[in-house]
């Protein structure tokens, strides 16, 4: 099997608990999805790697949340990669796929160096929209000399004190015939949630933030530690994972600990991006705003960043006289 075919694992998010140690967790595959995202781009190698990081992630932690919701996550940062967003819409009804959409804002003049290298100072966030009539959650944590994954572990932390671990694999993979070809793989660990906190004061973390092993103790601490352990073994074929499925990989990993699975939840890339939705956010501009993004030929364009789909409109359709709309003295 060349590595460019289609696996029956592949765009998959597996979820399972290891019943001999409290955990519960995720494995992620992820292959079309990738390649949706990433095509629509010429990113440089370095925000590639960020954005299909971002996107395993988004995949491992999305898998939770409810029928219709949708999760995503930000970085906002100083460096040459200013902004990484992802969002993950939870399928509308049982059976049905998830979708998942990333793109990265960036300096080219900047980008130089490890992928990491390309995130400066600023933040990592997760929001959640339980959809309309509701308001929207969301937790910040500090972006962290570590990486992102150590940054989605602080968070996990911080924020919901639930220990976690992710342990990632994601690159372009070449055929015999020479095309490259996009996947990844993950698994998360999550030590299952108390009744309440139990850690108090600062953390062990950058800058006291806390960390995982500063919210388990006793019983938990042993088997959290046993588990990160046995996930320390792992290596990246395995995790990418063309020829080991993901129970195989459980097997492999936690045959001690019991691993249980639930039902596969398959993922694709979709975006949500329409006309209506364009018209909607262009409400919040003057005509003013709106002239200027006129074109010569009268047309007001726009892209979007998900997808790259291209949207030419006609100003005078917006609801308002561009050059003269209700309440604009001029």
């Amino acid at each position: 099997m060349t590595l460019g075919q289609k696996i029956a694992w592949d765009d998959t998010i597996l979820p399972f608990q290891l019943d001999n140690a409290d955990i519960r967790g995720r494995v992620a595959r992820l292959d079309g999805v990738l390649d949706g995202i990433l095509k629509q781009h010429d990113y440089p190698a370095p925000v590639e790697a960020l954005v299909a990081e971002m996107a395993l992630l988004t995949a491992l932690i999305g898998q939770t949340i409810k029928l219709r919701w949708k999760l995503s996550l930000q970085v906002q940062s100083n460096g040459p990669v200013r902004m990484i967003a992802t969002d993950y819409y939870a399928p509308e009804a049982e059976g049905e796929p998830a979708r998942i959409r990333a793109y990265a804002s960036f300096d080219p003049d900047r980008i130089s160096g490890a992928p990491f290298d390309q995130v400066g100072e600023g933040y990592f966030a997760v929001l959640m929209d339980q959809g309309e009539g509701t308001t929207p959650y969301q937790g910040i944590t500090p972006l962290t000399a570590d990486g992102l994954s150590a940054c989605a572990e602080s968070y996990f932390a911080q924020s919901e004190q639930l220990p976690t671990r992710f342990s990632l694999s994601f690159g372009k993979s070449t055929e015999a015939g020479g095309q490259e070809h996009w996947r990844a793989g993950g698994v998360m660990l999550q030590h299952m949630p108390k009744a309440s906190p139990f850690a108090q004061g600062g953390g062990s973390g950058e800058e006291g933030l806390l960390t995982a092993t500063d919210v388990v103790d006793g019983d938990d601490a042993e088997n959290w530690n046993r588990a990160n352990m046995l996930l320390d073994t792992v290596d990246d074929l395995e995790l990418i994972g063309p020829s080991v499925a993901p129970t195989d990989l459980l097997v492999r990993l936690f045959h001690e600990e019991a691993p249980r699975v639930f039902d596969m939840q398959p993922v694709r890339f979709g975006c949500t991006c329409s006309e209506e939705r364009v018209r909607n956010s262009l409400s919040i501009y003057s005509a003013k705003d709106i002239e200027k993004m006129t074109t010569d030929e009268g047309v007001l364009t726009a892209d979007c960043q998900f997808c790259g789909a291209h949207y030419r409109m006609d100003p005078s359709t917006l609801g308002f006289d561009a050059g003269n709309p209700p309440g604009d003295d001029g």
